[in-house]
């Protein structure tokens, strides 16, 4: 059992650097929404993106009145499920309160026995945590029906804009030249609200090696860490890409296609990276097609992988998808004669096809549209958009309506 006067130190200790800590720019979902429901929040997402921050806003919102713990802190690490009833009692022992919330619950083994007990006592919960796959499926065992799951991502770029006080609804040609300039330095360098206020790349390499070590190689127990970081370097160097297991095996010279399922699953679950499925009515189908790689932010990927002045156009697709991600879309792309960046589904239909390029040319745009016109074709839909840098425009291919527009108009237009 863990010591209860070192339990309420620690737990007083932390309360103070929490109220302390600075709430930063209030993040862009609906507070009110999920103070008022009942349910469990759960804010999940990668290391460093804001989490810990967007509890902290949400507490200010609770007023003082609610319960404290992180259990990211080494202090707390030989805390098990059954040291709870003791952090119950250090909690009632400072004040009364029906709030908790709790950061990175992911590091106590069969946590979710306990949120299940003091959900059905009445009290209001707030979590966070750093693997998705860990809590999706403690979630979904003993917990369905009882949460709202926000996933957490680096800012958006309009959250980028409201840090760096630039309005993004103020209509002048001087605010429009600042905007771009955002933009242009949002795309390269991506959201990471730390990155963003310190500029510090070291930053970005310290973040991408802590969720390696600590939330992947250490976690799961990676043998052969040489093997699962050639994997992770290689999807990085090709995201935007098709990838297949088997090839990157081969490529790699790693035995097993199996090894580079599993080390990509691990990067998945870690928020490192994320597979787009091909779009198919066959789910068989979309399991056994080559996947897209995408990497959670531009700038982590620029600092830890090769990058080439080529790279524009695949860092506004990876970013478009990311934006597409924190919207809530079910996403795919599509692949016939010619391929669509993005589908957005939703109740088993397609409603929305997407194709995003930086720049439209002589040389692609036959190409560009060809590809979305099959796609909005496939899926009787009669208007597609494709997003790029800077033209707007609408133009009409082979009976359909294709809006052509600037990617800092889709994000910043748009919930």
């Amino acid at each position: 059992m863990f010591n209860l006067t070192k339990l309420e130190e620690i737990v007083n200790d932390q309360r103070e650097v929490f109220h302390r800590k600075d709430k930063g720019v209030e993040r862009l979902i609906d507070f009110d929404r999920y103070i008022k429901t009942k349910q469990i929040v759960i804010l999940s997402g990668i290391r460093r993106s804001g989490k810990s921050t967007l509890l902290k806003q949400l507490s200010d919102k609770l007023k003082e009145d609610f319960y404290y713990i992180n259990f990211d802190d080494e202090r707390l690490i030989d805390f098990d499920v059954s040291d709870f009833d003791s952090l119950l009692t250090v909690w009632k022992k400072s004040h009364q309160s029906k709030n908790i919330l709790i950061d990175e619950i992911q590091n106590i083994e069969k946590w979710e026995r306990f949120i299940r007990r003091i959900y059905e006592e009445g009290y209001k919960i707030f979590i966070t945590g750093s693997n998705a796959k860990l809590l999706s499926s403690e979630l979904s065992t003993h917990l369905t029906g009882r949460y709202f799951k926000i996933e957490v991502y680096p800012f958006s770029f309009k959250e980028c804009l409201i840090f760096n006080n630039i309005d993004f609804k103020k209509v002048s040609s001087s605010n429009r030249v600042k905007i771009m300039k955002a933009f242009d330095d949002y795309l390269v360098s991506g959201g990471f609200p730390d990155f963003i206020k310190y500029k510090d790349e070291e930053f970005l390499k310290r973040t991408y090696e802590d969720v390696v070590y600590k939330d992947i190689i250490t976690r799961f127990g990676i043998k052969e860490v040489s093997s699962f970081r050639r994997v992770s370097s290689f999807v990085f160097s090709n995201f935007t890409k098709k990838i297949g297991y088997k090839k990157i095996a081969e490529n790699l010279e790693i035995k097993s296609p199996i090894s580079v399922r599993d080390y990509i699953g691990f990067l998945q679950e870690s928020y490192l990276i994320f597979e787009l499925f091909k779009y198919d009515y066959s789910l068989k189908k979309q399991f056994v097609s080559d996947k897209k790689a995408y990497v959670i932010d531009n700038g982590m990927r620029s600092v830890v992988s090769f990058s080439f002045s080529e790279d524009k156009g695949r860092l506004l697709e990876n970013l478009i998808y990311i934006e597409l991600r924190r919207r809530g879309c079910n996403v795919f792309f599509d692949k016939g004669k010619n391929e669509c960046d993005f589908l957005i589904e939703e109740k088993g239909k397609i409603i929305e096809a997407i194709q995003v390029c930086y720049s439209l040319n002589d040389g692609n745009q036959e190409r560009e549209v060809a590809g979305l016109v099959e796609s909005l074709k496939k899926n009787n839909l009669k208007k597609g958009t494709i997003i790029n840098y800077s033209d707007e425009k609408v133009i009409n291919y082979d009976g359909f309506t294709v809006n052509i527009i600037p990617a800092i108009n889709f994000l910043t237009t748009k919930n």
